[in-house]
């Protein structure tokens, strides 16, 4: 697979599966050889960019065969921009794959081989997603662009437009760009962050400047909100003296069902506007009893129906920024402050302190999953059950695996949260086995 000088050769490969992370898996001289934008059963002519003594990464010189199922993407920034991964295939095959991906990761890292159905929660695959980091750069001729990084790169794809946002982001987007691109706002700019309502209507919109020179936070937001009507708050960020400046609540109110949450600049929410509600409904359904312990609770997304079935609810997160708002969505809930307490911790550090056994634990970590001491004391409390949501296939099957001798899985469900990416989220309901009780 090399050249005599040592330089990567191009290899010819047929490709065997998908793979998490968005690429495409085939072998070549015995090497497993990993590529992007491909699809099972195509034959690919692949030049090599970095090779291991185990394995391979290239891209596509040219396709030999093609499979029938590949369509042409939609976007016409697909395979630059650095956001999606699978336009090239229908959305019911994303989804088939998506599910085969996360049994097989399942198995081959966590030993669990679930012979059982996975309810597969679909999304309409486009206008989804509420919540978009856009990066900001001058160029060499003057003015400025706004986009996404090229996958794997620092290297800008400046973008007129992006169908997974919802309509008020794409509007959003369109505002910026007029305002970089005609100068109206410092060049200084470098990143922009905008999150919507669940209505759609309404957006908190940060902003990160390297510095804001002679131009007052005050002025600044008086022009943005004039060219963005929709925005609800505006936070500023001066890099040069690692400032903030708030203009506005800091925080929208987001509706989910007949719950109303209150989601600030800084505060993690999941970022599809048409699942989320099922996600926290098929989270929390079914749990009742004396405790429950929501750890990375978050703006208490779970928290609040859980209430509905514990007579106490304990919602463990460590950011501050998120815990106010979790305080505020506490009180404002029908009988909330009575039987929800939050507490401003890293579950690492919330978790070794705490000794009653819960009745249920609800488990949503980031994408690095579990850590060992967070682990080892979720299986030393002892809860009936866990519900597990998972944002990361790989660490989700680490964990269940260091957990599988007290607890086994009771039922696996799918959310595709993000269509046209390779990311996926699971819901894993555990219980506790019986001679472990």
């Amino acid at each position: 697979m090399a050249n005599g000088d040592g330089a990567a050769a191009g290899v010819q490969l047929k490709v065997e599966k998908l793979v998490y992370g968005g690429e495409g898996m085939g072998h070549a001289d015995g090497v497993a050889v990993f590529v992007p934008f491909v699809l099972p059963g195509e034959t690919v002519a692949v030049r090599l960019d970095a090779q291991k003594k185990k394995f391979a990464r290239g891209r596509v010189e040219k396709f030999v065969e093609l499979s029938p199922e590949r369509v042409a993407a939609p976007c016409p920034y697909f395979t630059r921009c650095g956001g999606c991964h699978y336009q090239h295939l229908p959305y019911d095959v994303q989804l088939r794959y998506k599910k085969e991906i996360l049994l097989e990761t399942l198995s081959r890292l966590g030993g669990l081989r679930w012979e059982g159905p996975v309810e597969v929660h679909a999304s309409p695959p486009f206008g989804y997603r509420n919540r978009a980091q856009w990066k900001v750069r001058q160029a060499a001729g003057g003015g400025a662009a706004i986009g996404y990084l090229e996958a794997g790169s620092q290297t800008l794809c400046p973008v007129e437009r992006c169908p997974i946002l919802t309509p008020a982001l794409e509007d959003v987007l369109a505002r910026l760009r007029g305002l970089v691109g005609r100068g109206e706002i410092p060049a200084t700019l470098t990143e922009l962050e905008a999150f919507a309502d669940g209505e759609d209507a309404r957006v908190l919109l940060g902003a990160s400047f390297a510095n804001l020179g002679g131009t007052t936070a005050e002025a600044l937001g008086r022009r943005l909100r004039e060219a963005i009507p929709a925005i609800e708050s505006l936070l500023l960020h001066d890099a040069s003296r690692d400032r903030f400046e708030l203009l506005g609540p800091g925080y929208l109110r987001y509706r989910v069902g007949e719950r109303s949450y209150r989601v600030g600049h800084l505060s993690f929410f999941q970022v599809n506007r048409f699942l989320v509600e099922a996600l926290a409904q098929r989270a929390t359904s079914g749990a009742g009893g004396r405790l429950a312990l929501d750890l990375y609770a978050g703006v208490g997304l779970f928290s609040l129906p859980l209430a509905e079935g514990f007579e106490r609810v304990v919602a463990v997160e460590g950011n501050p920024a998120a815990t106010r708002d979790l305080e505020d969505n506490i009180r404002a809930a029908p009988g909330g402050s009575a039987r929800i307490e939050a507490r401003t911790q890293d579950a690492e550090e919330f978790l070794p302190s705490w000794n009653e056994p819960p009745d249920l634990i609800v488990l949503d970590p980031p994408r690095s999953g579990l850590s060992d001491i967070a682990r080892e004391r979720v299986v030393e409390l002892g809860a009936r059950a866990i519900r597990y949501v998972s944002c990361d296939p790989a660490t989700l099957a680490r964990d269940l695996k260091e957990i599988s001798g007290v607890y086994e899985v009771e039922a696996i469900e799918l959310f595709d949260m993000f269509p046209q990416s390779f990311h996926l989220e699971s819901l894993v309901r555990l219980r506790r086995k019986e001679r472990a009780a």
